[in-house]
């Protein structure tokens, strides 16, 4: 085994400590690994910069970024990243299971013009669309109604209008209601008229 290569090793250890706080075993022998050494020798790297680490708990932290208070935020924000993980997760599992549309949607979260057959006109939400239908998020419950909705469709171009028969509608909160609808018929563009 080459020293100089070692030595890199232990440099590139170092420098990985530095920078995330720690390093592990693991974390080593992989450097080893990338240094074309055997990594069986990652002890021998490790004691090349013993000096500047300490041991606790497994990981090799670097003196000048141990700090218990420092580690114990790290840890908190570990322990809140994996139970935000696990309820992404558990959400896209449950929002797969729940898809009864036979036309797939996408995230279209846009603010979206809406006028009732009385000729009030509000400034809703969208929060998905698909080829038939789409979902709106707002303060009014439009449960029966049809409506023209007026979509953004891009810089230059004129905002798409469409008559809309809302099927559904859902309170998800104090005052801010779901309404989810189909299309009926496309609209000429407000200069048309």
């Amino acid at each position: 085994m080459s020293i100089h290569s070692l030595e890199n090793v232990a440099e590139a250890v170092l420098r990985l400590a530095k920078r995330q706080g720690h390093v592990t075993a693991r974390q080593i022998r992989s450097e080893m690994c990338l240094a074309g050494l055997d990594e069986t020798g990652w002890k021998d790297a490790l004691a090349c910069v013993r000096s500047a680490l300490v041991l606790r708990q497994g990981r090799y932290y670097h003196k000048e970024a141990y700090n218990p208070r420092l580690q114990k935020e790290h840890a908190q924000l570990l322990a809140i990243q994996k139970v935000v993980r696990r309820l992404i997760r558990r959400h896209k599992e449950r929002v797969k299971s729940d898809e009864r549309r036979g036309q797939t949607r996408i995230d279209f979260i846009q603010p979206v013009k809406v006028r009732t057959e009385d000729g009030a006109e509000y400034t809703l939400l969208s929060r998905d669309l698909s080829a038939t239908g789409v979902r709106l998020l707002g303060t009014k419950r439009l449960l029966g109604n049809k409506v023209q909705l007026t979509l953004p469709t891009g810089a230059d171009q004129p905002p798409c209008r469409l008559l809309v028969r809302i099927l559904w509608t859902c309170a998800v909160g104090d005052d801010l209601f779901e309404n989810g609808g189909i299309f009926l018929q496309l609209l000429p563009a407000e200069s048309d008229t």
